[in-house]
């Protein structure tokens, strides 16, 4: 889309000299950006003509004025056809650029996707986690990879990026990188940040994303049934390491929390609730919102358990509690030893909190969201629509038994 623009000469009667002379401004309009400056010219302000932007009359004095300022509308114009020559975008920039001799700067994509990592390297702990740096690393890889795959170069002018280049990149991601649908737009979805951050610094005139359209597809959550949970806490482990994981995973069934956060809580974060009882006081690391947690027998139990735990007293912990791969790996021992067919990771602890352990349980949803710490009550409406399932489910078997004849019942009894 071409650029508009609008020129006018106009005075600064505010700022007239000591003579009574105003001076003559000129006014750059683009896509309704201005750049104002000064043209160097006074004026009688009765002399001038503000609909015609110029000086009245014929004089010597008024050709020379009028004929400066239809030089220097005549450079905006030809300045103007050159960068349209050129294919470069017509903006305050470019075209101050070209007005004044000064090679265009040009912004490189990965540099800028580099710089933005190594921010949030430096705000690691602070405002982000490592698994929000590592995220972006991983997208800055597939970002090189893709331009090395469609264009064979290592970089690319950030001016460049339109519209096709956001619908091969995902193409890309889907097909060569193999991604999974929800994966494919996380890492679109991360691209775009560069994008908005190239956007709010006026480094791009166009929204390369503004007709891209992308959705992420609901992926069914596991959770643990009651009896499963009852399975594992009846299990009598014959190695410490299970019965530790067992425990550390039960404590996240019965808090909803996540592993990291789970790694980071200390005694400190135990405190007496509104009611007089036990709650956990935390935020999560994901999102930094608040999660407060009654604690329920169960839980109490396992901080007990473990309150003078040399890896908890020596690291200032309120659990002792492993990383979150070797967590995953015993976890998968567990649920064989305990013939559990689900695939069993520490965060279906988190799903299983918020289906079994407390809406199927009759909690009402916006306090499960708000011990969950979800910022938005949809997330946890998930889980409700996971329960809607199960309640199908259970239905189906109940509309079938009434769909029996008599006679039929009566067979089945017999």
């Amino acid at each position: 889309m071409n650029a508009t623009i609008s020129i006018l000469f106009y005075l600064k009667r505010a700022k007239a000299n000591a003579q009574g002379l105003a001076p003559i401004f000129q006014r750059i309009t683009i896509n309704g950006r201005r750049l104002e400056n000064s043209t160097g010219k006074f004026v009688d302000p009765s002399k001038w003509h503000p609909e015609m932007s110029k000086m009245r009359g014929n004089s010597e004095e008024a050709r020379l004025i009028n004929g400066h300022l239809d030089n220097l509308r005549t450079k905006i114009l030809i300045a103007e056809k050159e960068l349209n020559k050129k294919d470069i975008p017509v903006n305050l920039e470019t075209l101050k650029n070209m007005l004044l001799g000064t090679k265009e700067r040009q912004r490189l994509l990965v540099p800028i996707f580099e710089e933005h990592n190594n921010k949030i390297k430096e705000l690691l702990g602070i405002e982000y986690a490592p698994g929000t740096y590592e995220r972006y690393q991983t997208s800055l890889k597939h970002t090189k990879d893709f331009l090395n795959w469609k264009y064979s170069i290592s970089d690319i002018d950030i001016t460049k990026i339109d519209h096709a280049f956001i619908t091969d990149y995902e193409f890309y991601l889907r097909s060569v990188r193999k991604c999974a649908n929800n994966t494919a737009v996380k890492y679109i979805k991360n691209f775009n940040k560069i994008i908005k951050l190239c956007l709010a610094n006026d480094w791009l005139e166009k929204n390369p994303f503004a007709n891209y359209k992308s959705k992420v597809k609901e992926v069914e959550r596991v959770y643990l049934s009651e009896g499963e949970i009852q399975n594992i806490i009846n299990k009598d482990f014959k190695t410490e390491r299970l019965s530790l994981v067992r425990d550390i995973f039960l404590f996240s069934c019965f808090t909803g929390l996540a592993y990291i956060d789970v790694k980071n809580l200390t005694k400190s974060h135990i405190s007496i609730g509104i009611d007089g009882d036990k709650w956990i006081f935390t935020h999560r690391q994901k999102t930094e919102s608040a999660s407060k947690i009654p604690v329920l027998p169960v839980t109490q139990m396992i901080i007990d358990k473990y309150a003078d735990h040399p890896q908890a007293i020596n690291e200032e912990k309120l659990l002792p509690i492993l990383s979150n791969q070797k967590m995953n790996a015993y976890l998968k021992e567990i649920a064989a030893v305990c013939e559990i067919e689900k695939e069993l990771t520490f965060h279906i602890a988190r799903h299983t909190f918020a289906t079994t352990v407390t809406l199927t349980n009759g909690v009402p949803i916006e306090s499960v969201s708000k011990m969950l710490g979800h910022k938005n009550l949809r997330t946890t409406q998930h889980y409700a629509k996971v329960l809607d399932k199960k309640v199908s489910e259970d239905m189906k078997i109940l509309r079938d038994k009434f769909s029996l004849t008599p006679v039929q019942q009566e067979q089945k009894i017999m």
